[in-house]
């Protein structure tokens, strides 16, 4: 196989962080391409893919001809990056072309389980409890986040004004919402405002309060108007978006069990992490919460607050220093 040449000396790398731009998926793709920067000098530059009409719905194997069939916004032409970092199905019939399209130059990276051959990428990095293996895969804890300890001290010095005056210890409660496994019952969301209510009554504190756009509107109407009575704050999805200023204030963190990404997330601040129950289940969802119980980052929410020590996940960083082996390795 011909090695591709590397880029010139002293040129940044061109990371492309790809996804659908749900949420979700841009986080985990934006977040390792920032991890990779933070190692080493590159630019990241962010693509959302978006395609023509009924294309999109389409499995990958029935799109033959993907760049015809992008809407122009998508902006994936040459010249292609040095990395290629992408998650969800719609980055799937471009991902497994790219490395042809580039001449091999550009090496691509697949995020999640892509439920097809990984050989068909450079490298996949899929959460440990998808249970994917193979000598291109790089399973983690989680998700690649963009949680760092750069990131939570800069959004928690812009949000210091709101945050400083307010009790300890400090519970920061980030709702996640329906998802295919789970969902947010008024009745769930009564009994988990009860449950969050007890402790911080009894034992003084605060609250800080923020959902996703995936919580359901009865659902976060019941938690807002419950846990508005306590000392505290409660994002309503106006403005800046202090969901990181949040986990960085926080003693305490408490997190629904329906998202990988929230509990990643949680687990990489090093402070002790609850997880609370809602309607439905996902057995993926229940090992990767029995992975983060093993490594000591998180629990399962009782209806009170306890402290306790661990390593703060590092799985971004870890991910971007195995990209960094293997592509260096390529072109040795």
């Amino acid at each position: 196989m011909t090695v591709p040449p590397s880029p010139p000396a002293g040129r940044p790398l061109t990371i492309w962080a790809v996804s659908d731009g749900r949420a979700g998926i841009e986080a985990q793709v934006v977040g390792l391409a920032n991890a990779l920067a933070r190692q080493r000098p590159a630019q990241v530059v962010v693509k959302r893919i978006a395609w023509k009409s009924w294309f999109g719905r389409l499995p990958w194997w029935l799109v033959p001809f993907p760049r015809q069939l992008l809407a122009a916004e998508s902006g994936i032409a040459p010249p292609w990056p040095d990395i290629w970092v992408a998650a969800g199905r719609a980055t799937l019939p471009l991902s497994i072309r790219m490395r042809r399209w580039s001449g091999r130059r550009t090496y691509v990276v697949q995020i999640q389980d892509p439920r097809m051959p990984p050989r068909l990428f450079d490298l996949v990095i899929p959460p440990r409890h998808d249970r994917l293996e193979g000598e291109n895969v790089f399973p983690i804890t989680g998700s690649p986040g963009r949680v760092n300890a750069e990131r939570l001290a800069q959004d928690l010095a812009r949000f210091r004004d709101e945050l400083d005056a307010l009790p300890r210890p400090r519970v920061a409660v980030i709702v996640g919402g329906k998802s295919k496994a789970h969902d947010l019952s008024p009745e769930r969301a009564a009994a988990m405002a009860r449950d969050i209510e007890t402790p911080v009554m009894q034992e003084g504190g605060s609250v800080m309060v923020s959902f996703t756009r995936r919580t359901p509107e009865r659902a976060q109407a019941i938690l807002a108007a419950r846990l508005k009575t306590l000392p505290g704050v409660i994002w309503n999805g106006e403005g800046e978006n202090p969901y990181f200023a949040y986990l960085a204030a926080a003693d305490y963190i408490l997190v629904t069990e329906d998202s990988t990404n929230l509990a990643t997330d949680a687990a990489s601040t090093g402070k002790p992490v609850f997880v609370m129950k809602m309607d439905g289940d996902s057995l993926k969802l229940r090992l990767f919460h029995e992975d983060l119980e093993r490594l000591g980052a998180a629990r399962p929410f009782g209806g009170a607050f306890h402290s306790w020590t661990y390593a703060p996940l590092a799985e971004t960083e870890r991910a971007a220093a195995e990209v960094f082996a293997r592509y260096d390795a390529r072109r040795a």
